[in-house]
């Protein structure tokens, strides 16, 4: 049995013992380290995927940890590698697979929301969903590899070249991780973000910030660009003001990159792309060269993780830290702590 935190139903957490069946063929077992709680886990907490999310659930999906044991089979892997995991199973059968997309499979299986997560003490996944952690890459900033997978696969699916002016809309952990790889990508970049504490962390990691509640944001872009509008924008925000600031905010042809997942429809000025032949693109997820970048990325201090990180809870303090992210207020990454950052694990 392992210690597991689950989702039982909406706003309801609990912390129980389930059962750690022994990895299968092709399968391993890892002793979680940390698991940082997402926006996506929010969204399960507040009820919004019940029609996805079989109950009771475990969650978490940003971890590092370690090898305990391996399945039959597997031979790549031993007992004490450092790792962390690319949470995606694809069917390898369907157009997108074929076509060479399987992050987007249309039959996707996504780990900590379609099957159990990380967020426990012992952990069984496919052998190819892992990723190799350098040895000098303390586990604790491992945890943030996945939501840096996420903003390179944003910057990427942008096309942000050096010398852009870009728009970074929502400045929480993943709108920061966004401008930190653009302007490691050698853009100009501005962060908008209403809530203080965000716009202090993201000034003291090196970013331009706005405050659009004091602030006129197209004006100020107007101003920083010469009256032409930025090459690309970011909406990382998940609200509908955040839409309308970053299409406002881009010159023509700019590019939309639309990041946060908008729980409903929202109202675009489309006559704008028309008049601006402006383009929105989508970017979800990552590829396993988004991984290996972000792990890259993290491991030689282009991404400050360990700055990003508020607070780290023992595994048993996770529901209480899902209703401080819920409250907003002076936090960014809160990671959960599953009890095992040795050298070494042992089943």
């Amino acid at each position: 049995m392992t210690l597991a935190v689950r989702y039982t139903g909406a706003r309801v957490l609990d912390t129980a013992s389930v059962p750690t069946p022994a990895p299968g063929p092709g399968e391993v077992e890892l002793a979680p380290a940390y698991v940082g709680i997402c926006g996506t886990d929010l969204h399960i907490f507040h009820g919004d995927m019940d029609t996805r999310v079989a109950t009771p659930a475990v969650l978490g999906h940003e971890m590092s940890g370690r090898v305990v044991r391996v399945g039959p089979g597997v031979t790549e892997w031993r007992p004490g590698d450092a790792v962390t995991v690319m949470p995606l199973r694809w069917d390898g059968t369907c157009q997108a697979c074929r076509a060479g997309h399987r992050h987007v499979c249309q039959n996707l299986e996504f780990i900590g929301i379609d099957s159990a997560g990380a967020m426990q003490q012992r952990w069984i996944v496919p052998a190819p969903t892992l990723v190799p952690l350098p040895s000098s890459l303390p586990l604790d900033r491992a945890a943030l590899v996945e939501p840096t997978a996420v903003a390179v696969h944003d910057v990427d699916r942008a096309g942000v070249r050096a010398g852009e002016k870009v728009v970074v809309v929502g400045g929480g952990p993943v709108g920061v991780l966004v401008a930190l790889v653009a302007q490691a990508a050698g853009a100009d970049v501005r962060v908008v973000e209403p809530n203080s504490h965000r716009r202090l962390r993201a000034k003291e990691l090196g970013l331009a910030t706005w405050d659009p509640g004091i602030a006129d944001i197209p004006d100020l872009v107007l101003r920083w660009t010469d009256e032409a509008g930025a090459d690309v924008a970011f909406e990382v925000s998940g609200a509908a003001g955040g839409v309308n600031t970053a299409v406002e905010a881009l010159r023509v042809r700019g590019r939309l990159c639309l990041v946060a997942i908008h729980p409903r429809p929202r109202e675009i000025d489309l006559h704008r792309f028309f008049w601006r032949e402006l383009t929105l693109v989508g970017a979800r997820l990552y590829d396993r060269s988004d991984f290996e970048r972000a792990v890259a990325l993290v491991a030689d201090g282009t991404i400050p993780a360990e700055r990003l990180i508020s607070k780290v809870v023992p595994l048993t303090e996770a529901p209480s830290a899902f209703e401080a992210l819920e409250g907003g207020g002076d936090v960014m990454k809160i990671l959960v702590d599953c009890g095992d950052d040795s050298e070494g694990a042992t089943p």
